[in-house]
């Protein structure tokens, strides 16, 4: 919300008309265009009809279309508020034209719930609308993928060799000490600054010796849309690491393989079927069918856990699994919250049998896959 309304102003927008008499402060222009927009939205919300009372704003909630409201949204506010405001649409209200109407589809900031709604949707739109929601799944994969990328180079960057230097210059691997040992000569008295001609890094370790295989077996039901979305991003920065040979499964009823496209996690989401019963027992089959050597391989298992088939079936699965070597982790939820939410009889179960069972953020999972496989 602009901060340059007094706050008087700010107040009133927060509470709406019912608060004009108490606060008694006059509305300019377009202080009324945000009132009237945030009416549009928020006047429909159920807690204040059951009260029987009506947010309305000063230039009518009811004149405003989906694209008029955000283009007065995109007038209005600061990008911050923008962002709220259409995730709220989305996810609140369920005003799926956010995301299906090709007017609005230009103009919104591009961010996770958005992407979901356009997960969820995506059936019903033509093919113009389907390639503007196209470009809104890369924008935003595009910023996921660069933050995980990040720390996937650094869990996998190997330890630092103190004994070797290295040509490679990296900041982390800056070796300090002998870096100002070697430029003191350099130190200027007057300006007292210390001027660097040379300076020296670390090599690295290199952290696995043998080739270790990853499956990512994901529940594609609705309620594990934002893991979909992340699992879709780990595959793309593990594939292609030395040593690692990585799989992406995603699994209802059926199982489907989507390795091919691993490295394209924007078209392996539009790929995505959400919904459907789940057979988790079956996937893990499938898992347990691509092992080269059990023992130097993860299955790594993204679901909440609530088994459309049967559930002792999946638990023997699973102990067959860590009977022969290789890890099984449950991560009943995986993205940026870690918030699980999941059949929690079944998760204990499963760590009887011998896997491991929790809810992870793609960094940490990451920094686990790392330190699983190290030599």
């Amino acid at each position: 919300m602009s901060a340059t309304l007094p706050s008087l102003a700010r107040w009133r927008l927060v509470l709406g008309e019912e608060s004009e008499g108490a606060l008694r402060t006059p509305l300019d222009p377009d202080a009324l265009a945000m009132d009237a927009a945030l009416s549009w939205l928020y006047g429909r919300d159920k807690a204040l009809l059951d009260r029987d009372v009506k947010r309305t704003g000063g230039l009518g909630a009811s004149t405003l279309s989906v694209p008029e409201w955000i283009q007065e949204v995109h007038r209005l506010f600061p990008k911050e508020t923008i962002e709220r405001l259409e995730q709220d649409a989305v996810e609140r209200y369920q005003i799926h034209e956010v995301v299906t109407n090709p007017a609005v589809l230009q103009r919104v900031e591009p961010n996770e719930v958005l992407l979901q709604a356009v997960l969820r949707t995506k059936h019903l739109m033509n093919p113009e609308v389907l390639a503007l929601a196209r470009k809104l799944v890369a924008e935003v994969v595009r910023r996921l993928m660069e933050k995980l990328a990040r720390e996937v180079r650094q869990s996998f960057g190997g330890a630092l060799d103190r004994r070797r230097p290295s040509s490679l210059k990296n900041a982390r691997n800056l070796d300090v000490r002998r870096t100002l040992r070697s430029n003191l000569k350099h130190w200027s008295a007057g300006e007292r600054k210390l001027f660097l001609e040379r300076i020296h890094f670390f090599s690295r370790i290199r952290r696995f010796s043998e080739r270790w295989q990853i499956v990512l077996l994901v529940d594609q039901s609705g309620s594990m849309l934002s893991s979909v979305i992340h699992s879709a991003v780990t595959a793309a920065c593990l594939t292609g690491l030395p040593g690692m040979k990585t799989h992406l499964v995603v699994f209802d009823t059926e199982v489907v393989d989507l390795t091919d496209h691993a490295t394209d996690p924007v078209e392996l989401l539009m790929k995505v079927q959400l919904g459907g019963g789940t057979d988790i027992a079956k996937a893990v089959a499938y898992a347990a069918d691509l092992l080269d050597v059990p023992r130097r391989s993860l299955v790594i298992l993204v679901t909440d856990f609530y088994e459309g088939g049967s559930p002792g079936l999946l638990v023997r699965r699973v102990r067959g699994l860590v009977e022969q070597g290789t890890t099984v982790l449950g991560l009943a939820a995986l993205d940026d919250e870690a918030r699980p939410s999941y059949d929690k009889e079944l998760a204990r179960r499963l760590v009887e049998a011998g896997a491991h069972v929790g809810a992870m953020t793609p960094g940490q999972l990451a920094t686990w896959i790392a330190e699983k496989v190290r030599r």
